[in-house]
């Protein structure tokens, strides 16, 4: 059996070759899994249907439904020849992907959930956005918080502010490893760049960030545009409150694993910059995947001088100089905190990706 990354090379080398003998294909393909999303198909899928770009596709990939999720896909597909409908045994969300990305036809891929909604303008942006800036593998946009059944999550509220704070290049690739810097049913990407890596992987992980991770772990940019284009609706049997794979204790490992393949590759040691309970819990996690954690900086005087997690000195502000080779990890709460360490370090000639990294 081939592996998974060459079988998704294969299918989309072949719809490539379907373009050279001249049948159009469209410009983009919104890849939307679906398992028992019946309060909201419907609506999801209208908001796809009154799109400025029309000239798109919608592979709607039906996740072993119980509901009337697979009636509502079917009434669309047969009032709108755009949406095709791929049907799937209870597979779980990555095959599910996969499967879409098999499918699409377009060479780029807008993902979407079952529930969300977009703005009539999101395609549109989104691919003219990747167009002019072919740098850019992926795109984001702007997202609106929305819950359901009167759900209301401050956590899920200030996470949403600090996405669409993340508005450039540069800024969502410096936040990688504190949380996934853009919302997954917000974005477009490349096709070619996605099966590159092998598209998405299934494991004990959120698959999204995994691939975010990936995709910057080699150098590719994910852009951004600014204003608000999806509705990003929160459930309380959301896959990210529900499923294990999202659980914080996988989620870190994830990040973990990340940073040791790369920016802390080759045996390169590092300090953490906060002795509190974050930086202590990554420095034991760290160590016990063989990373070098030589030392915490913290400015608490009470902190200064313990041996912490393990046996790991706190040292004081005045043991940072300039940059001597060592990755600071920036493991701090706050945001206001992690801005005033930043400063520090520029003031003291340290550069982000060079020489520190923040980590939540």
């Amino acid at each position: 059996m081939k592996p998974e990354s060459s079988r998704l090379d294969a299918v989309h080398r072949e719809a490539l070759s379907v373009n050279t003998e001249g049948r159009r294909l469209p410009r983009v393909s919104v890849v939307l899994p679906v398992h028992n999303a019946e309060p909201f198909l419907g609506a999801t899928l209208a908001s796809i249907s009154v799109q400025t770009l029309t000239d798109h596709e919608v592979v709607v990939v039906l996740n072993g439904c119980t509901d009337a999720s697979e009636r509502i896909a079917r009434e669309h597909a047969a009032r709108d020849p755009r949406v095709r409908l791929v049907e799937l045994p209870r597979a779980g969300l990555v095959p599910a992907l996969n499967r879409g990305l098999q499918e699409a036809r377009a060479p780029i891929v807008a993902r979407m959930d079952a529930d969300d909604l977009m703005v009539d303008t999101r395609l549109e942006r989104q691919v003219s956005a990747l167009e002019t800036h072919p740098e850019w593998t992926v795109v984001g946009c702007g997202v609106r918080h929305a819950g359901t059944e009167g759900l209301r999550s401050e956590g899920m509220e200030r996470h949403v502010a600090w996405l669409n704070g993340l508005q450039t290049p540069e800024q969502i690739r410096a936040a990688r490893f504190i949380d996934a810097p853009v919302a997954h049913p917000s974005v477009a990407y490349r096709v070619p760049e996605v099966l590159g890596i092998g598209g998405y992987r299934d494991g004990d992980f959120p698959e999204d960030h995994d691939l975010w991770l990936r995709l910057l772990g080699r150098g590719l940019a994910i852009g951004k545009i600014p204003e608000v284009l999806v509705q990003w609706r929160d459930r309380p049997d959301r896959l990210t409150r529900a499923d294990p794979r999202y659980r914080e204790e996988a989620h870190r490992k994830l990040r973990h694993e990340h940073l040791k393949a790369g920016p802390l590759s080759g045996g390169r040691h590092c300090r953490i910059w906060g002795a509190g309970p974050f930086g202590r819990r990554h420095a034991r996690e760290l160590r016990a995947l063989g990373v070098a954690v030589d030392d915490f900086i913290d400015i608490d005087p009470r902190k200064i001088g313990r041996e912490v997690a393990g046996g790991v000195v706190v040292r004081g502000l005045d043991s940072v100089g300039g940059p001597e080779g060592r990755m600071i990890l920036l493991c701090v709460g706050s945001p206001g905190a992690r801005d005033q360490i930043i400063g520090v370090l520029g003031a003291r000639g340290h550069a982000c990706e060079r020489d520190y990294l923040a980590l939540q």
